[in-house]
């Protein structure tokens, strides 16, 4: 296999009460400065990969060709997907149909959800850039949709919501979901080719 770099980044915080917390109400600016509106505190993931992906596209050298990131992102993946099926959503159908392949062939069961536009006014604020949630329903893709608002237009990008698969409730273990995709789409974009069919 062709020599690739590959950036990983892991977009940890700690989440513990303090009187320093954000609250509902708060308006917070992201490292592209865009502001957010903080409707609901419990959707902290998704602010700090939203750091995690301009970061990748700001500091990461070489520049990206693509950037797929991968969450835990939320419950309502869960109840689209169940716990064997993880969600992919991109605008870019070659990504789309390379990350299919490679989880076809990892054994990793993988989805295209929609990034249905109208969705977007869920994410709309009065009084900052965004919101960090939308309303109850689609939550996984007004998710998607909120990241989509830190990646360069012209960057192949994907995230997968990984909330169901990532844990296994009869063996109470994580299954490490998404390792072996994403080993054959890089194996794929370093050789030139997609990943072969098995």
């Amino acid at each position: 296999v062709p020599e690739v770099t590959v950036h990983f980044i892991v977009a940890a915080c700690e989440n513990m009460i303090s009187g320093e917390a954000m609250r509902p109400g708060d308006i917070l600016t992201a490292s592209n400065g865009k502001t957010v509106e903080v409707i609901n505190t419990d959707a902290e993931g998704r602010l700090t990969l939203a750091d995690a992906l301009v970061y990748a596209q700001q500091e990461c050298e070489p520049k990206p060709e693509a950037v797929v990131d991968l969450a835990t992102l939320t419950g309502a993946m869960i109840v689209a997907l169940g716990d064997t099926t993880a969600g992919l959503f991109t605008p870019n159908d070659a990504l789309a149909a390379e990350l299919e392949a490679a989880a076809k062939v990892g054994g990793e069961k993988l989805w295209r959800m929609p990034l249905e536009a109208e969705y977007e006014e869920q994410i709309k604020s009065k009084i900052a850039d965004l919101k960090n949630v939308g309303g109850r329903a689609a939550g996984s893709i007004t998710a998607a949709l909120f990241l989509k608002h830190f990646v360069q237009d012209d960057l192949p990008w994907a995230h997968l919501d990984i909330a169901g698969p990532v844990w296994n409730g009869k063996t109470d273990q994580a299954t490490g979901y998404g390792v072996k995709t994403l080993i054959h789409w890089i194996r794929a974009k370093a050789a030139g080719s997609a990943p072969p069919q098995h």
